[in-house]
């Protein structure tokens, strides 16, 4: 049985984590001392790291808890409720990188735009844009309220 900073050793992860993981129910120490400490099994190590592993994917907590209920009895699920939960956080990564690469080419643009000059950024064309910008969102917002009496 490993206390919980052997299990943080062991893992990679801090024992800050670990009660976190604890707290939302994703782990749970097979047994405490009655001092109150926490001591777990081995399963419990595979537990943790196959949280870890989800996590690092990117898996939510939420994911995760439906994951580790698969994982504890296999033969009442299915592979297409794992699947499921699979293709839902790519669609989420997917969605994600796209919105990340709109931001990279707006940020390209704004810096090919600019001389990047030492002088004064009174007609920096990149705080222009972001005013411009700034301006139309609140254009629109005024229509919108105003369409909306």
């Amino acid at each position: 049985m490993l206390k919980i900073s052997e299990l943080s050793a062991r893992t990679g992860l801090s024992t800050h984590t670990l009660r976190y993981y604890e707290k939302h129910g994703l782990i749970s120490a097979s047994e405490r001392s009655e001092a109150g400490y926490r001591y777990y099994s081995d399963t419990d190590v595979r537990r943790v790291e196959f949280v870890r592993t989800a996590r690092h994917i990117g898996f939510s907590l939420n994911d995760i808890l439906d994951l580790l209920s698969i994982r504890l009895d296999k033969s009442r699920h299915s592979c297409q409720e794992v699947t499921d939960i699979t293709e839902a956080k790519l669609a989420e990564v997917n969605a994600r990188i796209a919105e990340l690469q709109s931001m990279r080419q707006t940020l390209q643009i704004l810096l090919d735009s600019c001389c990047g000059g030492p002088e004064s950024a009174t007609h920096c064309s990149i705080m222009e844009a972001l005013e411009a910008e700034q301006e139309a969102e609140v254009e629109k917002d005024r229509r919108l309220g105003s369409d909306a009496r």
